[in-house]
């Protein structure tokens, strides 16, 4: 592809490609949507990216990134562009903090949802996967905290920022997909539905979809 419209590849139940579709959205850049599950389109996804892993950006000339984190880095950096990051300081540390927190528990949680995908009951470690809600559970109380004391702002300053986004995001997939309870965390639930009423969210959104390796059915669950 030379000269088109960025193509943005994964599917919005992924926290992960959603978060970067709402920030391409928040900072007005025109992409092309390719809703492509890691169950049933691992191989094309594969041709983009050799790890068969979403989210990945086609950019207008034809490169390729991939992983959420590199493709926001690269939007940050963009010539003459917007950010939603603090400059420098305490909000930056402090917005950088809480996205670390709220993408480790959302990988633990696609974690979980491997192990369960790919290992019968019978073979699925009970261990593993207790060990990957306490991380997670504990990551959401330390998020929830954090919203807290913002008594409802927002999370690293005056304006929506990237963490925004990230802990919203990430909380919802980890309510979907683990499950459980965000009501539990109630500074938290109330900043994540605050959150999901924006446009920009209910826009890029899908419910959780359990992927299944290529040859099977995939389902909601």
């Amino acid at each position: 592809m030379s000269g088109g419209t960025m193509i943005l590849i994964g599917m919005y139940d992924s926290p992960f490609t959603r978060r970067v579709a709402i920030a391409l959205a928040l900072l007005g850049r025109a992409f092309e949507h390719r809703d492509w599950s890691v169950g049933a389109d691992f191989d094309r996804i594969r041709e983009y990216s050799p790890l068969g892993r979403v989210p990945v950006l086609v950019l207008e000339d034809g490169e390729v990134l991939t992983e959420s984190a590199a493709i926001l880095d690269w939007l940050e950096h963009e010539p003459g562009g917007d950010s939603l990051l603090p400059a420098g300081g305490a909000g930056r540390r402090e917005a950088m903090r809480l996205i670390g927190l709220a993408s480790g528990a959302a990988d633990r949680c696609v974690a979980g949802v491997l192990e369960r995908i790919f290992h019968p009951q019978e073979h699925r470690s009970a261990a593993l996967l207790e060990r990957g809600r306490t991380q997670v559970e504990g990551a959401l109380a330390a998020l929830d905290a954090a919203c807290a004391a913002r008594g409802g702002r927002w999370l690293a300053g005056e304006a929506m920022t990237l963490a925004d986004i990230t802990v919203a995001c990430h909380a919802t997939y980890a309510g979907q997909s683990l499950p459980v309870d965000l009501a539990r965390w109630p500074a938290l639930s109330t900043h994540v539905a605050r959150c999901e009423a924006l446009d920009v969210f209910r826009a890029h959104y899908a419910p959780f979809f359990t992927p299944q390796p290529k040859g099977t059915k995939e389902s909601n669950a």
